[in-house]
């Protein structure tokens, strides 16, 4: 981590109004940054409290792990509203859109997943659908392991050259099963060679140096979790059903 974002000023630029829990804009240096301070979090019944930041940390060191970056660099540290997350901010490309509602007629036939079918506000028929992209899925494949409730389609960021960042990790790594995601398309695929290896890399670094920095961020029993889902998808080689009895999808979807 390089000292300046570290212990550099941490100077707000403004707040993200729609965010669940506060969330503000800010700088350091020239570099722009997402700020989530611990003191902003609102209570859930099924999370316990004051462990968002600590999640959405979690999930960048397993992000590293699997060697894919699909969450965009964060870290702890002290901000204007006390500690919480900060994380590099990345600039989505308006043009591209990797989840969409659309007319249900209109679901293209190449290139994407087809998700879901549903009514919009007024009764017409529309459906869910994600790209059918290597990044994509791999995202996917994350979202299972760290057990992601809450990956809504706004939380895939598009960016210019085509890759996909995953932000909005603070439901993550709950020992219960608790995965809602957008990103259902693969249901029963098997998992290509890439994402096993990919697997293979976290599974390694489980065993050796991961453990620690994940220890001082989540629970133990969370760990240990994680640790089985990895194993369970390693094993199974495949991308899983829902499970449990929380609904497989977030809402708002977006």
């Amino acid at each position: 981590m390089p000292a300046d974002l570290r212990d550099g000023e941490l100077v707000l630029e403004g707040r993200i109004i729609q965010a669940s829990n506060a969330t503000f804009l800010g700088r350091i240096g020239t570099v722009k940054v997402v700020y989530k301070p611990v003191a902003g979090e609102r209570p859930l019944w099924d999370f316990p409290g004051s462990t968002l930041a600590r999640r959405e940390v979690a999930a960048y060191l397993v992000s590293e792990s699997f060697g894919w970056d699909l969450v965009p660099r964060t870290w702890l540290r002290d901000g204007p509203f006390g500690p919480g997350m900060v994380q590099v901010w990345q600039q989505p490309d308006p043009a591209q859109q990797a989840v969409d509602l659309v007319p249900t007629d209109d679901v293209p036939v190449e290139g994407w997943c087809h998700v879901f079918d549903g009514l919009d506000a007024q009764d017409r028929p529309v459906s869910l659908i994600h790209e059918d992209s290597p990044v994509l899925r791999r995202m996917a494949v994350f979202d299972v392991v760290v057990n992601n409730a809450d990956r809504k389609g706004g939380h895939v960021l598009e960016m210019t050259d085509g890759h996909r960042y995953g932000v909005d990790h603070g439901l993550t790594f709950h020992s219960d099963n608790k995965l809602r995601t957008v990103l259902w398309g693969w249901l029963g695929h098997d998992l290509h060679a890439e994402e096993r290896a990919g697997l293979e890399r976290l599974q390694g670094a489980l065993d050796t140096d991961l453990g620690d920095p994940l220890g001082e961020l989540i629970s133990g029993s969370e760990i240990a979790a994680l640790v089985g889902r990895c194993d369970h998808l390693l094993r199974h080689a495949r991308f899983p059903a829902p499970a449990g009895e929380m609904p497989p999808i977030p809402w708002p979807p977006f």
